[in-house]
């Protein structure tokens, strides 16, 4: 059993440790009650961005377009974003998973990192790493996204990569968040196989998309909104959904604090209780012993 000291001591660095994590909890509550707002508010605009899209190249009808076919490379390029801290339960731990675990190989794969987390988990499994934007996940800018959507439309159209992936943490609610490993380029058009059988098709779905002045300069310029408008969207749900975790992680860490300084208090207890009880022992058998 251990001594009183040594409980003491260590009931005392738990207590420190615990007004760390209720520190911590609260400055995570505060950043996500911002982090939240700015997610419900960018959330409706992405969805209806890719919804938008997603129909237009529906009735584009067969139309012949870089973007809308695999590159000649069999290489994929995967914009990672995670945090640059830690601390934040499974979060970061997840998209690594989600990446590890898609089938791009870590050869055919060109990271380009949001976040120092991911970077440094990727880096050590043999990714390539082929640009880093660390600082970027701080404060989100749509700026920052389009420099990130400019590279690595850059790189697609040089045939570095044939595909192009976007894999977040997708913002549900603040206890919920999801993994989402999103494919950005080509453009996957919506097969009609998809749709209820039963479900007659309207005038509107059968009408083709008419594009001015043609169709490879309009897509040239609503594609590269379309991938940016992503990656800030993603970016900014990835914030919030950073700080949901790290506020649950925190919670949990001080209430597993409270429940030891509990357990060492009761044990801290029944030392003392065992030595004043030994203390009277001896004083009672040394003055049975005088007598």
């Amino acid at each position: 059993m251990a001594s009183m000291r040594d409980i003491k001591r260590r009931k005392g660095s738990i207590q420190s440790t615990q007004q760390i994590t209720k520190a911590m909890k609260l400055v995570s509550t505060v950043k996500l009650q911002h982090a939240k707002t700015g997610a419900e508010q960018t959330k409706p605009y992405s969805d209806c961005m890719y919804e938008t899209i997603s129909q237009v190249l529906k009735k584009a009808g067969n139309i012949d377009h870089r973007y809308l076919k695999p590159g000649e490379s069999d290489k994929a390029a995967i914009i990672v974003i995670t945090s640059n801290k830690g601390l934040a339960g499974g979060y970061n731990s997840n998209v690594i998973k989600m990446i590890t675990g898609s089938d791009i190989e870590p050869a055919k794969a060109m990271v380009y990192a949001v976040g120092r987390k991911g970077k440094e988990a990727l880096a050590r499994r043999g990714y390539n790493i082929a640009a880093d934007y660390c600082e970027v996940i701080n404060t989100p800018l749509f700026s920052d996204a389009c420099k990130i959507g400019k590279d690595v439309l850059e790189g697609f159209a040089n045939g570095e990569f044939g595909e192009i992936y976007l894999a977040y943490t997708r913002f549900k609610n603040t206890v919920s968040h999801i993994p989402t490993m999103l494919k950005l380029l080509p453009v996957q058009i919506e097969s009609k196989e998809n749709e209820a059988k039963d479900e007659k098709p309207t005038i509107d779905d059968l009408t083709l998309m008419n594009f001015e002045p043609d169709a490879d300069e309009a897509l040239d310029m609503i594609i590269p909104n379309y991938i940016n408008s992503l990656i800030y969207g993603a970016l900014i749900e990835a914030v919030a959904s950073e700080n949901g975790a790290r506020m649950q992680a925190m919670d949990s860490a001080t209430s597993n604090a409270e429940e030891m300084i509990s357990d060492l208090s009761l044990k801290y207890n029944r030392a003392r209780q065992a030595s004043i009880t030994q203390e009277l022992t001896e004083i009672v058998a040394g003055a049975s012993a005088i007598n």
